[in-house]
């Protein structure tokens, strides 16, 4: 009995001799935890080298797999060697910190796993496994090169060179919202006409304008030789005019504030009448073929033919004939001038757009300041915007059905909008800063576009045939369109804010030239 306890005392009070007993040491703690996480990224090369690291260290570790106990080499390491092994397994940890709600773990785990077989393990080679290792660990942090990223991280990555192409095709998280996202319409447009009008007789005939509003809500509209007017206000109906049937009417045109409404014919005559007193007040020639298009500029009224001429007509003087422009080869059938009245703009069916300076004259040839040839079709929509005197908005025929939107002071072309069909006419609306163009061919309708990203606002269908004519309310919350299934339609699109409708009311307060006494 003495005997068995002083065994057992002189086992306590050994120094150099080996635990058998109690927790195992901090080296062999941290030892057992890396090879631990290291089985997670590879498996079956962790397993291997644990194993190994763990037979070299010492046979008097207890070991339960019934090896032979083998002699350490001269090189390798004891366990009561006094200098702490290093770490069989060294992880290079990454500056990032992985965001897990949008790392795809699954892809993680599989790429993880498929690996190439795990090589046999060489304890004598500790060098090669630790570099497949951390190959091993590089390919899961950075995924594969043909597939997409494993693991997301918060900081955004850095931009790209300009013009570098990712062939990877990395898509990162940190964009919230798609780039092309649309802006749903702030307002409610009614998809139905508040009203459609029969128009029977109404030509079919793209360079023609028959339709305008006056800034007094009075239509005007020509159907075959006749020339009729609808009171919007009360909804009174009247013929004002009766041609000859062989004498068609090309164009008709308000005055920008009055009751002077305008009238071209196919014989190349143009009228002025008062459409308050029914009255005509006087008849202009000059043109030798029909009168497709007219624009008002305070007291000159500018004509296009047939011929590509463009006349300039003062009708305050008797001698009213001031100016020729010339520079057109075929019918002129698009003509406005700008807001401010220093730019004339035309489009003819030689597909160019001309714009033109406010000068003058009979006898010399006045050319234009811009001539832009890239439509590829006639050109009848011209539309100058109400709130940038310098910007303009043209539309092409059916081969063409572009928009594009020009900067006159420059003579660039800052967009162009293909839509799809064929573009009849253009009107600008400043409370929403949108515009709405009527179209042909295939399509039959209107859109509303947000300016100045040219995105969809609305479709307004309805119309079974091209719809060649629009006009605006004086208040700019209505549009007429006038189509080749002879019909009018009222469009209820443009809602105003009613508190802006009452400045805007009061601000309009302003003098008017009253024409019908200067007009001879």
């Amino acid at each position: 009995m003495a005997f068995s306890l002083e065994n057992e005392f002189r086992k306590a009070v050994k120094i150099d001799g080996p635990i058998t007993k109690g927790p195992l040491m901090r080296w062999q703690r941290k030892l057992n935890d890396s090879s631990a996480n290291s089985s997670m990224l590879n498996s079956n090369n962790s397993l291997v080298q644990m194993n190994c690291s763990l037979n070299s260290l010492s046979s008097k570790h207890g070991k339960e797999n019934g090896s032979n106990k083998s002699t350490p080499s001269r090189n390798s390491r004891t366990p009561g060697s006094s200098k702490t092994p290093t770490r069989a397994a060294a992880i290079v940890g990454d500056r990032f910190i992985p965001n897990r709600a949008s790392t795809n773990l699954e892809t993680a785990q599989h790429l993880a796993s498929q690996g190439e077989s795990s090589t046999s393990a060489d304890c004598t080679n500790k060098g090669e496994s630790q570099a497949s290792e951390k190959e091993e660990y590089g390919k899961v942090l950075n995924g594969d090169e043909l597939k997409s990223k494993v693991l997301a991280f918060r900081n955004k990555p850095p931009s790209a060179p300009e013009g570098h192409l990712n062939m990877q095709k990395v898509m990162y998280s940190q964009t919230k919202t798609p780039i092309c996202s649309s802006k749903k319409a702030s307002r409610s447009i009614p998809s139905a006409p508040e009203r459609v009008l029969d128009a029977p007789d109404l030509q079919d005939d793209y360079y023609l304008n028959l339709v305008s509003w006056s800034s007094t809500n009075i239509l005007a509209v020509a159907l075959g030789y006749r020339l009729y007017i609808w009171n919007a206000s009360t909804g009174d109906i009247g013929m004002l005019t009766e041609f000859d049937e062989f004498n068609m009417i090309g164009s008709v045109s308000w005055v920008e504030d009055g009751d002077i409404l305008s009238i071209g014919t196919s014989s190349g005559e143009v009228q002025i009448w008062d459409a308050a007193a029914e009255k005509k007040l006087r008849s202009m020639d000059g043109h030798e073929c029909r009168v497709g298009s007219l624009a008002w500029n305070t007291h000159l009224l500018s004509s296009g033919s047939r011929n590509g001429m463009i006349h300039h007509h003062d009708v305050r003087v008797a001698q009213h004939l001031v100016g020729t422009l010339t520079a057109h080869s075929q019918e002129i059938c698009g003509l406005q001038w700008s807001p401010n009245g220093k730019h004339l703009a035309s489009g003819a069916n030689d597909n160019i757009v001309n714009v033109w300076p406010d000068k003058f004259s009979t006898s010399v040839p006045v050319p234009p300041i811009h001539s832009f040839e890239q439509h590829q079709a006639a050109v009848k929509a011209i539309a100058w915007c109400p709130w940038q005197s310098s910007l303009l908005a043209s539309g092409g025929g059916t081969a063409d059905r572009c928009i594009k939107f020009w900067n006159v002071n420059s003579g660039a072309c800052l967009n162009s909008i293909d839509t799809k069909s064929q573009v009849c006419a253009i009107l600008w609306n400043k409370e929403h800063r949108e515009l709405i163009s009527s179209h042909g061919y295939p399509d039959h309708h209107l859109t509303i576009w947000k300016y100045p990203q040219m995105t969809r606002v609305a479709d307004l269908m309805g119309h079974t045939d091209r719809v060649l004519h629009m006009a605006m309310s004086p208040d700019g919350t209505s549009v007429v369109s006038g189509a080749a299934d002879e019909t009018l339609r009222l469009w209820n699109c443009f809602a105003v804010d009613p508190a802006k409708a009452k400045s805007a009311v009061r601000a309009k307060a302003s003098s008017t030239i009253p024409l019908s006494k200067g007009i001879r």
